[in-house]
């Protein structure tokens, strides 16, 4: 049985023409090579599996040739390696000084090649200076390194620096062909590509991956077998997965989600790519920037279709979205709702919005006559009345037909016990206010959304009817009362305020005690225009109470802003530290003394 060669090393490049994206490093060292131009010390650096180790070995062979050997001529004992991972002291840098002082015995040249150069001591850098400056005329020093940043600058001034790139995608994908073809071995486009791209731009490891997927699936390499090897995310399922944002189809993105982590893969990986997926569609709208997409043929024409349907703002958007989840991910408590939530809000970019309900009541009015709810309801109103919010409005004596049963109930007829009542009652229904100067009125509650058409429209109406209610003012409660006693309906609403919980309310209207104007003007300083702001705001409730305490319904409220009113209460740091100080002005200086911020 053959011994097995993996590709790596069978495929090695022998010449300059064979090293696969570097061509312009090769291109400078065979010019200095014909014309004589090579400096004697070089410093080859650049990710791994670019091809330094390899152009230093084909360089060192080059430099020794003069055309009359034998082509296949290796020069092995003009060629000297040293792998300074294993050889990092003084000592091995001493042995190596030694042995450049003595000539080659055949061909010009003796060359060092010293791999990983970087983790090499201090020392032993120290120690090879000297002899990297001044190295005799028949030695050559080619040191490779993949971390440069970690050679002291004294030895990178003394040498002349190459900086190898990756291997592009499809550079990596057309040498991957030209070995499969070399093997017989049949292999899609869409599957070399998927092999270059997970080699990471290393031609090395692009190999490797090779290798590995032929074993697993024979002579005939597919995507689909690619992707199954390597347990990779292939563009099926971004292609799904952006199909079904497209659509909004929310549930069935979530389960493809999770039958995607249930393959083993991880959260961040898939939003890592499907942001990278929005960004070829986008690539792909133009066809300036199609030669961007590294893909092969086949998926390529996918993403023209699919950028057809994706619309320049959805992908925008998206790229958006899908980058700032990638940079939350890391800190992120729970990492799986945090993509599903960026799932969702995806699917959400397209939507045009609520869903309407094409019927007019959410329980129709056939519901209330086949139950027979409709019941007759006799109010006896009196002749005028104020109108109290949350009360319906006064009117003659009148029969209205409700579409609710309702204990039929008589309002009394007195105003200050028609606004006792309210405050007992505090909110009806806005659609029972009955209509004056009707005797009878079927009132249908429509069920209907607060900023639909009909709303808008029963609402104009109820503006219109209040506007045509006429009060007669004579009969309204008008009865004199002190200041004392309007204090203490005042405190009373306070306490009620504070038992509902509406604290802010509350301490507004506490900040100051209220005085009596005129008779019926209540006036009340506040210390700035944001707290008179809210208590205008909420006057209405406020006054129909003192009204209905007072029985006195021509009381009205003042409201003025006085900067220099001193506030009971303090809620702002600021506020609470300058009342501690009017207390205590000691405290202002042990604040100073200890360097304090509020």
């Amino acid at each position: 049985m053959e011994q097995f060669v993996v590709s790596a090393r069978k495929y090695r490049p022998q010449t300059f023409k064979d090293v696969v994206g570097q061509q312009a490093i090769t291109n400078t060292l065979l010019n200095a090579i014909d014309n004589n131009h090579l400096a004697q010390a070089l410093l080859f650096c650049g990710p791994r599996g670019v091809g330094k180790t390899t152009c230093a070995r084909i360089l060192a062979k080059k430099i020794n040739q003069d055309g009359i050997e034998n082509p296949d001529e290796d020069f092995a004992f003009n060629i000297f390696e040293l792998d300074a991972a294993s050889n990092n002291s003084v000592d091995d840098i001493r042995n190596l000084i030694d042995q450049v002082r003595i000539p080659p015995q055949s061909g010009k040249y003796k060359v060092y090649i010293i791999d990983e150069v970087h983790m090499l001591s201090q020392a032993a850098f120290n120690a090879f200076l000297k002899t990297l400056e001044e190295p005799p005329k028949h030695a050559i020093f080619i040191l490779a390194t993949t971390e440069k940043h970690k050679i002291i600058p004294t030895i990178l001034s003394r040498c002349q620096i190459f900086d190898f790139k990756r291997i592009t995608v499809r550079d990596a994908a057309e040498y991957l062909k030209y070995i499969a073809e070399n093997q017989g071995i049949e292999a899609e486009d869409d599957a070399l590509h998927i092999i270059a791209q997970k080699a990471d731009g290393a031609m090395r490891d692009a190999l490797s991956i090779f290798d590995r997927v032929v074993s697993f699936s024979g002579k005939h390499l597919t995507r689909q077998a690619v992707t199954e090897n390597l347990n990779v995310l292939d563009y099926d399922t971004y292609f799904k997965a952006t199909d079904l944002i497209l659509e909004n189809n929310i549930p069935q993105l979530l389960v493809d989600f999770n039958e995607t982590l249930a393959r083993g893969f991880d959260g961040h990986h898939f939003v890592a790519g499907l942001a990278s997926h929005f960004r070829d569609l986008m690539v792909a709208k133009n066809e300036a920037t199609i030669p961007l997409l590294e893909v092969g043929n086949e998926a390529k024409q996918r993403y023209l279709e699919q950028s057809r349907k994706a619309p320049l703002p959805f992908l925008m958007k998206g790229i958006e979205l899908a980058n700032t989840c990638d940079l939350n991910y890391k800190t992120s408590k729970n990492q799986r709702l945090l993509v599903e939530l960026c799932l969702m809000q995806l699917a959400s970019i397209t939507f045009d919005g609520e869903k309407k309900n094409d019927t007019h009541f959410i329980i129709p009015p056939s519901h209330f006559r086949k139950n027979g709810t409709s019941v007759k309801k006799t109010a006896t109103l009196p002749a005028t009345a104020e109108t109290v919010p949350g009360q319906n409005t006064s009117a003659p004596v009148a029969t209205a037909t409700v579409p609710k049963p309702e204990p039929e109930r008589t309002i009394p007829a007195s105003p200050a016990e028609t606004a006792t009542v309210a405050q007992q009652e505090p909110e009806r229904e806005q659609n029972d206010n009955i209509i004056p100067g009707t005797s009878t009125i079927e009132i249908r509650k429509k069920h209907v959304s607060g900023l639909s058409l009909s709303s808008i429209k029963a609402k104009k109406e109820l503006e219109k009817n209040k506007k045509e209610t006429h009060v007669d003012e004579s009969k309204l409660p008008r009865e004199p009362f002190t200041e004392e006693k309007m204090q203490e309906a005042w405190d009373s609403y306070i306490k009620m305020m504070n038992d509902k919980g509406k604290k802010i309310i509350a301490s507004n209207l506490a900040t100051d005690r209220p005085k009596l104007k005129n008779d019926n003007i209540i006036w009340i300083e506040l210390p700035n225009d944001t707290m008179k702001k809210e208590v205008e705001r909420d006057q209405f409730p406020l006054m129909e109470y003192l009204k209905t305490e007072l029985r006195n319904h021509f009381i009205s409220l003042q409201v003025t802003v006085n900067e220099k009113t001193e506030r009971k209460y303090a809620f702002t740091p600021q506020e609470k530290y300058i009342k501690l100080m009017q207390t205590n002005p000691l405290i202002d200086t042990l604040r100073k003394e200890f360097d304090l911020d509020i």
